[in-house]
C-alpha cells in the first residue's frame, strides 16, 4: 500500500500585523518558501505534480490562484500547476490532507502542500466586503433564526461551556508567550524558518509577535473584545499576522529512490463538521474521530499543536480531551506566534513535524477550529522511532 511522508518542512517568520512582511507581496512570500523548500530537500521543481496551497483571503493580491502564481514567481517550470483551496483557518492542514491523499492514491508521486496569508495587504473579511452581497443566504438565517454567526461569539460560548475563567485564559496567553520565547532561546524553530528578503533588502529571520515582557497584569488590563461582560481580549486571541508555509510531500517509495530521509509519514486525517454558532468546538470531535480512526488512544500521542485561535479554544479541548497541558503547543502558539489564516496549517505542521523529530516522539496529533464550525485533525509518526 503506498503511504505519504513529508521529506521536508519550512515557514516564513510569522510578521505583525504592519511589520516586517508588510511589504511582501503574498505571492512573493510564497514564493520563498516554495524555493527554500526545494533547496533543501535537493528535488529538481520539474519533477512537482503540484502545488495545493491554502489562502482564506482569495481576493485582491491573493485572488486570481495565488498557488499557480507563487510557481511562476518562484521560477518553477511552467509545467507545475497549483490549486488554491479555501477551508478557513484550516485551509493549508487541507491542502495537506489533500496532497497526502493524492499520493496514497496514486495521482501524485511528489505535491507541495502549504499556504500563505498576508492580514495586513488584505485585511481579514476582505472577501466579505466587495459589495455583491451576504454569503449567507435567506436560507440560511431562517436555519439558524437569524443569529449571526461570529468567532468572538463562537470563543465566549467556550469559555461558558467549559467555565473557563478570564484568569485562566489570561494564565494560558502568558505560557504561550513564554513557552515560544523559551523556543526561540533554545533554537528550536532555526530549521524551519526561511529568511525572507524584504524590499529593503534587510532580512526578516524571526517571529515579530513574542511579547517577552507581558505579565498577568498587562493582560488583565485589557477590555473584553466581544462584550462588556465577556473574556476574550486582545490579549487572549490570536494574533493577525503575515505568513506562509510548505511541506513536501511524496510517496515512501519516490523518497527512498531520491535518498530522502522522511520527517513524519501522515498517518491518519480526517475533517468534521460541528455546530456553526458555537463554531469553534470542532477540535474536540476531529480529535476524537482521528483516534478512532489512526486506532490509537491519546496516551498514544507524544505532542499535539491545537491552534490557539482563542485561548477558550485550547482550553475547552483540554477539559474535553483530559489530554495533558505539558504536551499541548509546547512550543508556544498563535497567541504568541500570530495566525496568518490561510498558512496556519501548514506552520502548526511544519512546528509539530520538527518537534516530533528533535524530541524523538513517535506520534504527533494537529488539530484546528475553522469558520463555519468544522475542523481538522492529522496524525504524524515519526519513522525514525523504533516500537
Amino acid at each position: 500500500m503506498r503511504d505519504a511522508v513529508i521529506v521536508e518542512a519550512v515557514r516564513s517568520p510569522i510578521g505583525r500585523r504592519k511589520g516586517g512582511l508588510a511589504e511582501v507581496h503574498p505571492v512573493d512570500l510564497s514564493a520563498t518558501v516554495l524555493t527554500a523548500l526545494l533547496d533543501r530537500a535537493g528535488v529538481d521543481a520539474a519533477s512537482v505534480d503540484d502545488v495545493v496551497w491554502g489562502c482564506v483571503g482569495q481576493v485582491g493580491e491573493q485572488a486570481g490562484n495565488i498557488a499557480r502564481n507563487a510557481v511562476l514567481a518562484a521560477g518553477w517550470p511552467e509545467s507545475v500547476p497549483g490549486t488554491t483551496i479555501e477551508r478557513q483557518c484550516g485551509s493549508s492542514q487541507q491542502a495537506l490532507h489533500f496532497a497526502a491523499a493524492g499520493v496514497i492514491a496514486g495521482q501524485y508521486d511528489i505535491v507541495v502542500a502549504g499556504g500563505v496569508e498576508s492580514m495586513t495587504r488584505i485585511p481579514m473579511g476582505s472577501a466579505r466586503r466587495v459589495g455583491l452581497g451576504d454569503p449567507n443566504s435567506e436560507a440560511i438565517r431562517r436555519r439558524y433564526d437569524g443569529i449571526e454567526f461570529n468567532q468572538g461569539r463562537g470563543a465566549e460560548i467556550l469559555a461558558d461551556r467549559y467555565e473557563l475563567s478570564r484568569g485562566w485564559l489570561d494564565e494560558y496567553s502568558l505560557r504561550s508567550h513564554q513557552r515560544a520565547a523559551a523556543a526561540v532561546d533554545e533554537g528550536r524553530f532555526a530549521g524551519e524558518i526561511v529568511p525572507v528578503t524584504l524590499p529593503d533588502g534587510t532580512k526578516l529571520d524571526a517571529d515579530e509577535g513574542i511579547r517577552r515582557t507581558t505579565t498577568l497584569e498587562k493582560l488583565a488590563q485589557l477590555e473584553p473584545a466581544f462584550g462588556e461582560d465577556g473574556r476574550i481580549t486582545a490579549g487572549n486571541a490570536s494574533q493577525i499576522s503575515d505568513g506562509a508555509a510548505a511541506l513536501l510531500v511524496m510517496s515512501g517509495d519516490r523518497a527512498r529512490d531520491l535518498g530522502l530521509t522522511p520527517l513524519a509519514r501522515v498517518h491518519t486525517a480526517t475533517v468534521v463538521g460541528d455546530d456553526p454558532v458555537a463554531m469553534l468546538a470542532g477540535p474536540i470531535p476531529a480529535t476524537a474521530r482521528v483516534l478512532e480512526r489512526a486506532g490509537l488512544t491519546l496516551d498514544d500521542i507524544g505532542a499535539f499543536e491545537v491552534n490557539e485561535a482563542f485561548a477558550s479554544v485550547v482550553g475547552a479541548w483540554l477539559r474535553a480531551t483530559g489530554a495533558p497541558e505539558a504536551r499541548v503547543n509546547a512550543l508556544g502558539g498563535a497567541i504568541a506566534l500570530g495566525h496568518p489564516l490561510g498558512g496556519s496549517g501548514a506552520r502548526l505542521a511544519t512546528t509539530l513535524v520538527h518537534h516530533l523529530r528533535a524530541e524523538g516522539v513517535r506520534y504527533g496529533l494537529q488539530t484546528m477550529c475553522e469558520g463555519g464550525g468544522m475542523a481538522n485533525a492529522t496524525i504524524f509518526e515519526n519513522l525514525a522511532v523504533t516500537v
